[in-house]
């Protein structure tokens, strides 16, 4: 099937990666009254179609829902609304809730948020795809003094293991806020940290950054540390974007 897009969301189907993952978990775990909330193109919508009672797919750009109303209009089950996931009025209790507004840390998208609202009109055997995200962070010596994405995979160099720090629960008691110490081992000279985000899918399906998916961040120190332990203050506000980051060195 040839899907209507923009350019944005032609390479989101090209992630080949990302797609197979949340096919097998919407195929395996999709069922009755389906939301996809940030339907985007709709090929999400697409795949719980085949496996769920009804479809309602919640975008709200215009030009992109009208991308998604195109792409899925001979789907009798599926219903695309062009509306902000945060104002959309649930009219039934959800089976399954599908929301890919993913980001690394959760910190520049709206995934959070949503699903604080969205939780309400869960059944509670209800479903969410994916479940949640796994955090980690590793000492890095990076080339930049702001906080950046490291898509090419060259803007840092590692300096210590990768240790997970946090695990968000989306079925949980979700709190938009972060802030805890990291304990971090350095194994050369340092000046930054990088996180990066695993998304679990489902407890056997947890897929890891993908070309559009949850690149690395780099956030900077200030200024050079030693190798050895260090212990970090990190804290954000989950949807609240890169500005409401700040770390230190204690």
């Amino acid at each position: 099937m040839r899907f209507r897009v923009t350019p944005y969301h032609h390479n989101l189907l090209m992630d080949h990666q990302r797609l197979s993952a949340f096919y097998e978990a919407i195929s395996s775990s999709a069922r009755g009254v389906t939301y996809d909330l940030g339907a985007g193109s709709g090929v999400l919508s697409y795949f719980a179609a085949g496996v769920s009672e009804k479809v309602i797919a919640v975008e709200k750009d215009p030009k992109i829902a009208a991308c998604a109303s195109e792409n899925l209009s001979h789907l009798e089950n599926v219903r695309v609304v062009n509306q902000d996931a945060l104002e959309f009025e649930f009219t039934e209790p959800a089976d399954t809730i599908i929301c890919e507004m993913l980001d690394t840390a959760l910190i520049d998208e709206e995934q959070v948020p949503v699903l604080q609202r969205a939780m309400d009109f869960l059944k509670p055997d209800g479903r969410v795809i994916p479940l949640g995200i796994l955090n980690a962070a590793e000492p890095v010596l990076m080339n930049s003094d702001n906080i950046i994405y490291d898509e090419r995979g060259s803007d840092s160099r590692s300096a210590g293991p990768l240790r997970v720090y946090s695990r968000v629960n989306f079925k949980g008691n979700l709190d938009d806020r972060f802030r805890g110490r990291l304990k971090l081992r350095a194994t050369g000279p340092f000046n930054g940290i990088r996180i990066t985000t695993f998304t679990i899918l489902q407890d056997d399906i947890i897929c890891g950054p993908t070309p559009m998916m949850n690149p690395p961040l780099m956030i900077p120190l200030g200024s050079a540390e030693e190798p050895g332990e260090a212990e970090i203050e990190l804290s954000y506000r989950m949807g609240g974007g890169l500005g409401s980051i700040r770390a230190e060195v204690l």
